[in-house]
């Protein structure tokens, strides 16, 4: 070697630190890469991230030849360091050691570090050109890799490790909430609150919302002819719960829409409506709005009545209910349901006791607890384990309240304030 001229030992070591950098730039872009994002690609027909695709699909074959290629490279810079300081030191200790530094900060620098830092900040920049190279090398060196992949596989086999097994790249349904909530300047805001309204129907219940069962407009087969047909005619909803005697007894669902012809019959009323009534879907309580979603899609139906376990009606879910929880609300109200929320001058609401605290959430854009009691009314008793009486103040989660009318030892309207600033 000591007829190369020393110019050209700096030229080599320059190149091979080059080729050093290229495996260490290549390594770490591949194993940064977002997987979505490159399936994506794929699929758009994009030439390189087919190849790393293929190149990903065998990690250790990859491996083996970014690190077989960049310790041989590393090697002979170390070599060419050593010659290079021997013929401008001598061969004393202090050369040896000057050498042991040289090649090592050569290599953490300029092969390393610097390559890696890039090649995390892009790596879909780095990996989908380098793909081009890597996977000719591969197949060059695929005897070497295929040799020394058995060792690695021995080695793994006496340690009980099965990485052929291991789990793919999956999220989690929390991991999916935090990655859209994170990349929200990506998705418009609407999309976005659909997509966390998604996240949410394993764990909202019909219960959540309901209409409770003293809000519920059904006919009582057991009124009088002429209730019934002034009922039919003025009522708000196109299916109203048919019952007799109590509301507990429901023995159908009838569909305005297929009765207001035989209203104009003189000798329409209570069997007539019998002979139209449509069986009764009922709904235990509890049952996840996602699962109900999907039973009233196989049963076809868009109407239920909730009941708890001992068969008493606690109230009525319909399909619309469930869409406002993704989409938010979009169909009207009937009058008695639209003045539940009233905006006040001095920026208070004036809200009804028994509307729901999800409804009450959503509108307000405040956060009342939701995982215990389900209306407002049932939220302010368990607070205060006793029935408040009009005048009554307090705050719940940060929310000043004052209780404005009770009747028959229920909340009947609050006063519901602005959530209070922190104090500084």
């Amino acid at each position: 070697m000591d007829e190369i001229p020393l110019a050209a030992l700096y030229g080599a070591l320059a190149v091979l630190l080059i080729i050093s950098g290229f495996f260490s730039i290549s390594e770490t872009s591949m194993m940064a890469l977002n997987r979505y994002r490159l399936r994506h690609l794929a699929k758009q027909g994009h030439t390189g991230a087919r190849v790393t695709t293929a190149l990903l699909a065998k990690t250790d074959r990859l491996l083996g030849v970014i690190l077989l290629g960049n310790n041989l490279v590393n090697a002979a810079s170390a070599l060419l360091v050593g010659e290079i300081v021997r013929r401008s030191l001598g061969d004393s200790e202090l050369a040896l050691a000057v050498a042991t530094g040289a090649v090592t900060f050569a290599i953490l620098v300029f092969a390393e570090i610097t390559p890696k830092v890039v090649a995390a900040a892009y790596p879909e920049r780095i990996a989908l050109p380098s793909s081009f190279v890597l996977a000719p090398l591969l197949r060059v060196l695929h005897p070497v890799v295929w040799f020394i992949n058995l060792f690695v596989k021995a080695l793994l086999w006496l340690t009980r490790l099965k990485p052929e097994k291991a789990v793919g790249h999956t999220l989690t349904m929390e991991e999916l909430r935090t990655l859209v909530l994170e990349e929200s300047h990506f998705i418009p805001k609407k999309h976005r609150s659909i997509l966390l309204n998604l996240f949410d129907l394993e764990s909202i219940t019909v219960d959540d919302v309901m209409t409770p069962r003293n809000h519920v407009e059904a006919i009582d087969l057991d009124s009088p002819d002429e209730a019934i047909r002034k009922q039919i005619g003025t009522c708000y909803h196109t299916r109203l719960p048919v019952y007799q005697g109590e509301l507990n007894n429901v023995v159908g669902i009838v569909h305005v829409r297929k009765v207001l012809n035989l209203l104009q019959g003189e000798e329409f009323g209570a069997e007539a409506l019998k002979q139209v009534l449509a069986e009764p879907y009922f709904i235990p309580g509890g049952t996840p709005l996602f699962s109900q979603l999907q039973l009233f899609q196989e049963n076809q139906k868009r109407i239920g009545l909730v009941v708890d376990e001992y068969g008493e009606l606690m109230g009525l879910v319909t399909l619309e209910d469930i869409l406002e929880e993704i989409i938010g609300e979009f169909t009207t109200h009937s009058p008695a349901q639209s003045g539940s929320i009233v905006a006040q001058e001095d920026g208070s609401w004036l809200v009804e006791g028994s509307c729901l605290l999800r409804e009450i959430n959503r509108k307000l854009g405040i956060a009342l607890p939701v995982d215990g009691p389900k209306t407002l009314n049932g939220l302010i008793v368990e607070h205060l384990q006793d029935i408040p009486e009009a005048g009554t103040s307090l705050k719940i989660a940060n929310h000043p309240m004052e209780i404005v009318q009770t009747q028959d030892r229920v909340v009947k309207v609050v006063k519901v304030f602005p959530p209070l600033r922190d104090a500084a």
